[in-house]
């Protein structure tokens, strides 16, 4: 992330641990199947950005090994403080900002990252200079606007309450410098930097118990911005929070699109 102070989603609040959570039972899978694909192993030196929590961070170090290396980075370190220990090393870093923490990575990957950075150009940019000639990147993001509703099937008032609440989320996420269909543009943009074999592919989590906790997470929350712009009341939440642990809703979450390449 970038020290902007636009950030909406607090790594420091109690809601972003079960976040982190929530993304890794329904992401990980996507992604180890990725790192695996591109080959990642003993001795390869790894640039995790934007790294957040620990899942994705914990799986590299095992794979790397002890003759490899991962470097985990982030604006606020405090869920990854627990993970610094070899081949493991934590340090504080700007993507949109500063210049990369080294340069000759095997991989760089961020997940869930550059949609929220509004220099994302610039950050990209750092990552794949901070590639070694045959590096690869992978990069996954959201794409909101792709499909922009927790309830695609609104049959009835908790969906569309649902639904009025995400809306709601995505005005303060596009406020802040958000770009709610940037993941779909990952393929072109690793092609017009340069990087050779490009693809992609997505993940779209439609119903289970993680989408639920995620949704309930995130509008905890982010509660007091939704009710400080006038975009929900209190009762709006409350009734929404109700509706989402009685279990009977279908929640999905935006695709994730990744995508992947290889510098030349």
């Amino acid at each position: 992330m970038t020290r902007t102070g636009r950030y909406l989603l607090d790594n420091q609040r109690t809601e972003a641990g079960e976040r982190f959570d929530a993304f890794a039972t329904l992401f990980d899978p996507t992604t180890f199947r990725h790192l695996d694909g591109l080959g990642v192993g003993p001795g390869w030196r790894c640039w995790e950005a934007g790294a957040g929590g620990t899942s994705v961070v914990s799986w590299l170090a095992k794979k790397v090994g002890p003759t490899g290396k991962v470097v985990a980075t982030d604006i606020d370190i405090s869920r990854l403080t627990g993970a610094a220990r070899p081949p493991v090393e934590v340090r504080v870093h700007d993507i949109g900002a500063e210049q990369p923490p080294a340069e000759g990575f095997d991989l760089v990957h961020a997940r869930l990252v550059l949609v929220h950075v509004p220099e994302r150009e610039r950050a990209l940019r750092s990552m794949v200079q901070a590639l070694r000639p045959g590096g690869r990147l992978l990069l996954e993001d959201a794409d909101p606007a792709l499909q922009p509703l927790p309830c695609p099937d609104e049959h009835g008032p908790e969906q569309q309450l649902a639904n009025r609440l995400r809306h709601g989320f995505r005005t303060l996420l596009a406020d802040r410098g958000a770009d709610l269909s940037y993941g779909r543009r990952l393929p072109r943009l690793l092609r017009e930097a340069g990087l050779r074999g490009v693809e992609a592919d997505a993940q779209f989590p439609l119903t289970s118990p993680a989408c639920a906790a995620l949704e309930s997470a995130t509008v905890r929350q982010i509660r007091a911005d939704l009710v400080a712009a006038g975009l929900a009341t209190d009762e709006d939440i409350d009734r929404h929070l109700a509706n989402v642990a009685s279990g009977g809703m279908d929640l999905a979450t935006a695709p994730m699109i990744s995508a992947w390449g290889r510098k030349a």
